[in-house]
This record gives C-alpha cells, structure tokens and sequence, in this order.
C-alpha cells in the first residue's frame, strides 16, 4: 500500500523489517505522515550500506587515495625529507597501519548508524534490535533473544520488508574470515596483503580492488562478465579498466572463480 495513501484519521500501524536506507527511509516517512512505526534492525541502523559496505568503503577509497597522492607528490614538486646523520636528508616511507584505518573506518560508521538512530527516536519511531519474520498478512514476529529464543508479536496495517543483501557465499569458497573473506569481514584484517584477489567486479568489488591497489596490494579482480561495472555505461567503464591496468592491478574478464582453499 502507497504511505501516501493512507488515511490518517485513524493512526496507522506499519512495521518494517530492515534498517538500512530503504528502511530508514521509509520509517521517517511513515513517522512524519503521522503513522505508529515499527522498525526491526538485527545489526545497526543503516544496515550493510552505513555499516560494512558503501560508507566505509568510500572511507577506505578516500584513505587509499590520499596515500597515493603523498607518494605521487614529488612528481609536483613537493617532498618529504627527515635530517639523518652527519645533516644528510632521509626520504620517508609512506606507511600503511590497516589497523588504525580499519578502526578509524568503523568508528566513523559506527557514529553515523548512531546519528541516524537518534534521528528516527527523535521522530517517534520505535526500534526493536533483532530478526524479524512474517506472521500472515498483519503481522511480524522479532526473535530478540541472543539465540532467538524471545520473541515479540507487533501487528501492523502496513509491513515492509527492506532487509537488503547478504555476500554470497558459495560451497567451493566458504569464507573462514582469514584468508577467505567477504565484504563485511575485510575490515578484520590488520594489515595490507601481498596479494589480494576479488571475486566480483561490480561496484563493492571494485571499490575493495581499487582502494588495496593503492594502499600497495598485488590486486586480481575477476569477471564474469565483459567489463568492470557490468551495469554501468561501457565508456567509463573502460576508463576504470585504463586505471586499473595501469596501475598494475590484473583484471581477468569472462572468468570464473572455480574454487577457493585456504593452504595457509
């Protein structure tokens, strides 16, 4: 039913499951047009998109950018030097602490899942924190407990279910959260790997590709499909490939990862 649609003499209840932007979105929404609403979130407000993928990857591209650009700033006439023994200068190495960056990143996630929790509080919007699921036509139920064993019942006149994706995981490449990772456990990891090989070229998976490339990785994006970006416009997704290739990150389009183990 269209929230615009409503009619509001008699208050209406809607009840969403999924917190992130779409969720979010709809709740101010629902909350400002005068309806009771009901959100259930299990990780955060926000949901992956503030908490593990398009906020902290930008972070992270920004990071690996601004590493880059200190390393390229003697091509424009800016340098970096420390005075070493007998008054010779020393040229200073760019280092990356994965670590502090990794927790910068959550950090900053984090604070913006808090803002935007405050946000629907401030409207009158009630968060419950755990799993939802459909109970008939008018209704949900939400396990709260830590092993899903409490449960609350909220009826509504309106659901809306906006709970987003999950990685994929597949048989033959079951992440272990060390050398197999999806996109939500790459900010577990302390510091740059040698190698990195992504598995999908969409958006998240080069965003990942290109911000490791600068930050001094060995990248491998693989492709299924003919170019980078496989929704986007064949142009700039070429441009993309250009940079890529160039700054030495191997591509591998029209290709699949067969399977994947972890030999230590």
């Amino acid at each position: 039913m269209d929230i615009m649609s409503f009619d509001f003499e008699r208050k209406q209840r809607i009840a969403i499951i999924g917190g992130g932007p779409g969720g979010y979105e709809a709740a101010l929404a629902g909350a400002q047009l005068g309806a009771e609403v009901t959100i259930v979130e299990c990780t955060g407000v926000g949901g992956s998109a503030v908490l593990t993928d398009v906020v902290p990857s930008k972070t992270l591209i920004a990071t690996a950018d601004a590493a880059r650009a200190i390393e390229d700033a003697g091509d424009l006439g800016v340098q970096f030097f420390a005075r070493g023994e007998k008054g010779k200068p020393l040229k200073p190495e760019v280092a990356i602490n994965l670590l502090a960056i990794n927790k910068r990143i959550l950090a900053l996630a984090g604070q913006q899942s808090e803002d935007m929790r405050e946000r629907l509080l401030e409207e009158g919007v009630t968060i419950i924190s755990g799993y939802g699921r459909l109970e008939g036509d008018d209704a949900i139920v939400v396990s709260t407990g830590p092993e899903g064993t409490d449960f609350d019942r909220i009826e509504a006149d309106t659901i809306i279910v906006s709970v987003g994706a999950s990685p994929r995981e597949l048989p033959t490449a079951k992440p272990d959260g060390d050398r197999i990772l999806t996109w939500k456990q790459m900010y577990n990891m302390s510091a740059v790997p040698e190698h990195l090989i992504v598995v999908g070229s969409g958006v998240t998976g080069a965003e990942f590709a290109s911000a490791y490339m600068n930050l001094g990785a060995q990248v491998t994006l693989v492709s299924s499909r003919e170019q980078v970006l496989p929704g986007e416009d064949p142009d700039a997704a070429r441009v993309l490939e250009k940079v890529f290739t160039r700054g030495g990150m191997t591509l591998l389009a029209k290709s699949r990862a067969q399977t994947v183990e972890n030999t230590g």
